[in-house]
């Protein structure tokens, strides 16, 4: 009888579950939004898989979400492999011709396993990289302190027609962060600028960044408390006073600037977290911060 019960109440635990989840799969039927997939989720096989199943779950509740990655840790193991030695300067690639190569062929592998991922699951996916139909326009980059880096490009232009054409034959596109110049030169884009980029030019309304952290907390980087939700004069404000330090204030920076460009809400979400992505979107409390407009609608108060 005991084993009965317990039964019942695993069931009535999971239709609540599904009852919570009904109104934000009402709120973002048929809303477009980009997930920007890195970190260690990238290379963990069971966070991989936890991620494209997510993706997948989002498609067939009816979103359009689209996913553009890096691949940073892959591309310096084969950097290593070929014998050069990965150099960085703040915090960017420096990407010579030969890195460069390395940087297209590891990335089109990532791609393309992603893709077989997540056709495995039953959705449709197309991987394509920001040269295809001219996604990603760029010109070269120089570092923070004016330093030159090589082939990394600073996105000048977007063109989603691309990606509008695959949502609208319902595929999920999967796209890896790489670009022309003016005279079609290729160049390596940091996949969060591409995620950024895309996701205003889509008019997304979320934009999802799965890094290695789990999300902002309220005392800096020593904190426990994370916050739930971030407006954007709070973020610059947290910059200001110095809250919010190191490479975290270019991830906020982007998110803001992705919002300013019409995305209604970033977040920034703990990809090592098994179902971080649903665990955001569809419960009420969520597990990120969720970076939003001044006068956007909260979903709820601290």
């Amino acid at each position: 009888m005991s084993n009965e019960l317990e039964s019942m109440e695993t069931v009535m635990q999971k239709a609540s579950v599904l009852i919570e989840a009904l109104p934000y799969i009402q709120r973002f039927n048929r809303k477009i939004i980009v997930v920007k997939y890195g970190g260690s989720a990238m290379i963990d096989e069971k966070l991989k898989e936890m991620v494209i199943q997510d993706v997948t779950l989002l498609k067939l509740v009816g979103f359009k979400p689209i996913i553009v990655h890096g691949g940073g840790k892959e591309i310096s193991r084969w950097v290593e492999k070929s014998g050069m030695e990965p150099e960085f300067v703040d915090g960017l690639r420096k990407t010579d011709e030969a890195t460069m190569e390395i940087v297209e062929m590891v990335l089109g592998r990532v791609n393309k396993s992603l893709v077989t991922r997540v056709e495995q699951l039953g959705v449709r996916a197309v991987g394509i990289s920001g040269k295809d139909g001219g996604l990603l326009k760029v010109k070269k980059k120089k570092s923070l302190t004016g330093k030159d880096v090589g082939f990394v490009g600073e996105i000048t232009q977007v063109n989603p027609k691309v990606l509008h054409d695959l949502l609208e034959k319902d595929f999920l596109p999967i796209v890896f962060p790489v670009g022309y110049d003016d005279n079609y030169d290729t160049y390596n884009i940091n996949a969060d600028d591409a995620a950024c980029a895309i996701a205003g030019a889509m008019d997304a309304e979320k934009l999802a960044f799965l890094s290695d952290v789990e999300g902002v907390y309220k005392d800096g980087k020593d904190g426990k408390q994370i916050i739930s939700e971030l407006t954007v004069s709070s973020a610059r404000q947290l910059i200001e006073n110095g809250v919010i330090q190191g490479g975290m204030i270019p991830k906020i920076q982007n998110c803001i600037g992705a919002i300013e460009q019409g995305v209604s809400r970033v977040h920034i979400l703990d990809g090592r977290i098994a179902h971080c992505l649903l665990l955001e979107i569809f419960t009420n409390r969520g597990i990120g911060t969720a970076i939003l407009n001044d006068n956007e609608e909260r979903y709820y108060n601290e």
